[in-house]
């Protein structure tokens, strides 16, 4: 019994030994054996087990944001993206480095001219790939120089256009870091509160818009940010992606104001200018008779030329978003979009929802008529003679040439080139004259045209 209670010396010896030797480590397996230590007992807290082989080969392709009350991982998050996008930022050529590729591509030009553009073969291109340096050598590549090639019997490629190329590419990237810094989500969209930040911050670079009043700001932001939301977000969910924010041309219109000697007609085509947001607030203001703010049906049935129908505008209240019975600002934008962008699918999609009374995702007979006769009751009361209903539906039927030859629907008007002019028909009685019209109004404008040829001769 003794001999089993004290163990022998030698075994002492043996297992002081075999612990000395576990203490001699390197501090490199100490640290990679406590990493090891550390993942298990880690992964039994956490319930889990031994995981399964694919594991380690499928990659992972989901990662769970941080909760509202996890604010240290909201706070690594957050710092982990600005430097990801910091980091990004510096693979970006500076201006200098676009000058010194703009120097090395006209240095290696060969001639002869193509008209009036400097020209570059292959063999030139690569050999400016690798004197540009590792930031454009991403640039340099076969399929770009493929992309770039026109007609030209040397087989070489504009240096103006690949320069174009790049300068649009880097335009880009700066564009979409610029962006992702008001991404409070962090996961490629911008809500609504993001992109008014963008716009607001964005106003003071902007030389066009110089003579705007501060007090003004707000309203311009609601302006700006309104075209973006309306045209890509049609589900209406509140948020829109960034990509489709750098693909469409809106936000090229909203920089063109950078553009110092930007001509007045531009300006007064940009949604975006100081005259063409001054323009939709100022009307806004004038339907606003009892200066309260927001507008009533009545006040709005005054909108341009006031002869939208009070059955269509019945159905802007009972559908849009109003507050006691009336349409504040940021509707009433909506609805100034919808009817003056027609022929675009937002434009008709917006309409579309309107006439589709019942929710049926398609227009019938009876909706068609329905919406016809304040058409007919306008006519009246203008003392003209109404216009058969069985004829407008013949020709609305004709124009569409729907699937399904007793119903309309929203792809059938989108698809039709004649859409924005059907809804005009059903909603404004100044839209329907004209069309009535267009044969007269074709040759007064053939006319007048003649009568400016004969007199420039």
């Amino acid at each position: 019994m003794a001999t089993e209670a004290n163990p022998h010396w030698s075994d002492i010896l043996k297992r002081r030994l075999a612990n000395s030797q576990k203490e001699n480590k390197s501090e490199e397996e100490k640290k990679t054996e406590e990493t090891a230590l550390f993942t298990k007992y880690l992964s039994q807290l956490k319930g889990g087990g031994a995981e399964d082989e694919s594991y380690k080969t499928i990659p992972r392709f989901y990662y769970k944001l941080p909760a509202e009350d996890e604010v240290l991982r909201q706070k690594l998050r957050e710092e982990s993206r600005a430097v990801f996008l910091q980091r990004k930022s510096r693979e970006l050529l500076d201006n200098e480095e676009l000058q010194n590729l703009w120097f090395l591509l006209d240095k290696h030009q060969v001639p002869p001219l193509s008209g009036e553009e400097a020209m570059i073969n292959y063999e030139a291109y690569v050999l400016v790939r690798e004197k540009a340096g590792p930031k454009c050598r991403k640039f340099f590549t076969a399929k770009v120089y493929a992309k770039l090639l026109s007609n030209d019997p040397y087989g070489r490629i504009s240096i103006m256009q690949f320069f174009n190329y790049v300068m649009r590419k880097v335009w880009l990237h700066q564009t979409r870091i610029g962006l992702s810094l008001y991404d409070v989500a962090g996961q490629g969209y911008l809500r609504e509160s993001d992109l008014e930040n963008y716009i607001l911050e964005l106003i003071p670079t902007l030389p066009q818009l110089d003579g705007l009043e501060k007090s003004f700001y707000s309203f311009y932001v609601c302006t700006a940010v309104r075209k973006f939301f309306f045209f890509l977000d049609p589900l209406r969910t509140g948020k829109i992606k960034i990509q489709d924010i750098l693909a469409c041309s809106f936000l090229d219109d909203l920089l063109e104001l950078r553009d110092e000697e930007l001509s007045k007609e531009s300006q007064e085509s940009n949604w975006f200018s100081a005259p063409s947001a001054l323009r939709v607030y100022g009307q806004y203001l004038n339907l606003d008779k009892d200066h309260n703010g927001m507008l009533s049906k009545e006040e709005l049935s005054r909108y341009g030329t006031a002869t939208l129908t009070s059955v269509f505008l019945d159905r802007v209240f009972q559908e849009c978003l109003t507050y006691d019975g009336e349409m504040d600002y940021k509707t009433y934008l909506d609805f100034v979009l919808a009817l003056e962008n027609k022929k675009e699918p937002a434009g008709i999609q917006y309409i579309f929802k309107l006439l589709d009374m019942e929710n049926r995702g398609y227009l019938n007979v009876f909706a068609l008529n329905y919406f016809f006769r304040a058409i007919q009751e306008q006519m009246k009361q203008h003392g003209q003679e109404p216009v058969s209903f069985q004829d407008v539906k013949d020709e609305i039927f004709d124009m569409v040439k729907p699937q399904d030859p007793y119903k309309i629907t929203l792809q059938d008007l989108v698809n039709c080139c004649q859409g924005d002019t059907v809804v005009s028909i059903l909603i404004d009685l100044n839209g329907f004259w004209t069309y009535e019209n267009r044969e007269v109004l074709v040759a007064s404008d053939n006319d007048s045209s003649n009568t400016v040829d004969l007199e420039d001769t």
